[in-house]
């Protein structure tokens, strides 16, 4: 090719590429309502986690999705004069999934709360709920919320509920699931649970054991758009307007048998009672009082990450040892648990721990004290049998790297196989492999962070906690990485320090 075409080819692609920069700074400038027009699709963000009666797989049709907020969407997208379209996205990460662009509407049981409210545009509600606390019913001093004071009280972090409890002297269990709190309580480890009526129902109230004791708050179900963006907002709130004057919105919710007194607000709603539902307080700064809480929740970063290594290291090695030295049957049950530990989740295993294994062991053992601690030595079990499978493969290689003639020398010495291990095998194998071991220690520590979903408050869990009272993630997400930083560098200087040591010795 000549010079020239080269020249020629290369001048097209540069206006090609000006041309798509024109054309995508262009877009920049176009409003959401703008795009939702022209695209003819309105995107909607919302987790099929949150189940019924919100938005979930139809059991007769896995793959379509139902719900009332399903059908919600699709009358309020018809409205506009277009079609509705699901996103799936984590429910406690919609509004910075909005904020970021993922979708142009935020609605999953999205409540308005002060921490929302001057973070996002809200429209007019769709639903009006109740905050209801729910508690034991052979537990005859818990008679309302008051009654609970100094007691511990679930609730799904970022709700209204939590809003409300953080007000209460009350100890807030923070959970990420609408089961898992009421389990919880029929397993004695809170004494209440506040959260919207149609979780209570649904969640709650089907268990014998469990009574409602009385709403506390009513609270609002809305739409969320990004700010800035008003125009789309006031399109879909006029949409919800129309939905709601002529019936077909609570035609909707008693499909689904969510219908009351409540919702009779939302036919004649007013920008006056938008204006009031939007009533926001100042949002928190970030102070030291933030920071002192940073540090305790990284002290328990640092103690549950220390203790379920220790856990994995003395069980890693003692599964390493049974694999290649022990009968068979110990043999195969411990490649059995290695391959099971490493080929399963340790979020699943951290569930099916606190959740399944320790209720059974509780009931069984008629062991009724120390609830509290539950979650905190499940962490630090469930973290240590995961580890130990990883462990066991790094002794294992260890042991392996050993020459065969060291145990050969040591049986001819006289020693039984258990001694020359104890003696030569297991010291020089432990040397070889703790850089392998203080690598995990470091993976560890970041695994921790998995634990939060069993009720546990580390680092992680509290830098997302302070990111919503100071209504940025930010300074929040850069001190929580610091003394993550903080913990895993000494470690990782350690690391490198035993790999040279190691190099060194064996050149």
């Amino acid at each position: 090719m000549s010079r020239e075409r080269l020249g020629r080819g290369s001048g097209l692609v540069l206006l090609a590429v000006l041309a798509g920069a024109v054309v995508s700074c262009g877009g920049e400038h176009e409003g959401a309502l703008e795009r939702v027009r022209r695209t003819g699709v309105l995107r909607w963000g919302g987790d099929v986690q949150g189940g019924e009666p919100y938005v979930f797989e139809d059991p007769s049709q896995p793959g379509r999705l139902i719900g009332f907020e399903v059908e919600v969407a699709d009358a309020v997208a018809r409205e506009m004069g277009v079609r509705a379209e699901f996103v799936q996205n984590d429910w406690s990460n919609l509004v910075p999934s909005l904020d970021r662009g993922s979708f142009d509407i935020a609605m999953n049981g999205l409540e308005v709360t002060p921490a929302r409210a001057d973070t996002v545009v809200f429209t007019r509600p769709y639903f009006v709920f109740s905050a209801q606390l729910v508690t034991r019913r052979n537990d005859e001093t818990a008679t309302s919320l008051d009654a609970l004071e100094g007691h511990r009280v679930g609730t799904l972090a970022s709700s209204l509920s939590w809003e409300i409890l953080r007000e209460r002297p009350v100890e807030v269990v923070a959970y990420e699931g609408t089961e898992e709190p009421y389990a919880d309580l029929r397993g004695g480890r809170i004494d209440g649970v506040l959260l919207d009526d149609i979780i209570a129902t649904r969640y709650g109230l089907v268990h014998s054991d469990l009574h409602l004791v009385e709403d506390v708050a009513d609270g609002y179900y809305a739409v969320a758009c990004r700010q800035h963006e008003e125009a789309l907002c006031a399109e879909v709130d006029r949409a919800l307007a129309a939905l709601a004057e002529r019936g077909e919105l609570r035609r909707i919710l008693a499909r689904w048998e969510i219908d009351n007194d409540r919702q009779a607000r939302l036919a004649s709603w007013s920008e006056e009672d938008t204006r009031a539902m939007l009533l926001v307080r100042q949002h928190a700064s970030f102070t030291a009082h933030h920071v002192l809480l940073f540090v305790q929740g990284a002290a328990v970063t640092l103690v549950v990450s220390s203790l379920a290594m220790i856990l994995a290291v003395a069980l890693g090695l003692l599964l390493a040892l049974s694999r290649m030295y022990g009968p068979r049957p110990l043999s195969v049950a411990a490649t059995t648990y290695v391959e099971l530990f490493r080929g399963t989740p340790v979020l699943l295993q951290l569930h099916v721990l606190y959740f399944g294994i320790m209720p059974v062991l509780r009931a069984s053992l008629s062991w009724d004290a120390g609830t509290e601690y539950d979650a905190f030595f499940a962490a630090i079990v469930g973290l240590g049998l995961n580890y130990a499978a990883y462990e066991a493969e790094i002794y294992r290689a260890g042991i392996q790297a050993i020459p065969p003639g060291q145990m050969e020398a040591a049986t001819v010495l006289g020693m039984s196989t258990s001694l020359a291990l104890r003696r030569v095998i297991v010291p020089q194998a432990f040397r070889i492999a703790l850089p392998g071991v203080t690598n995990d220690f470091i993976a560890l520590l970041k695994d921790s962070s998995l634990v939060s979903v069993i009720t546990v408050v580390e680092l992680t869990k509290r830098m997302t906690i302070t990111a919503i009272d100071v209504r940025s993630y930010l300074l929040p997400g850069l001190l929580c990485a610091g003394l993550y930083l903080a913990l895993s560098y000494p470690l990782s200087l350690l690391s490198r320090r035993l790999e040279e040591r190691l190099a060194r010795e064996s050149s």
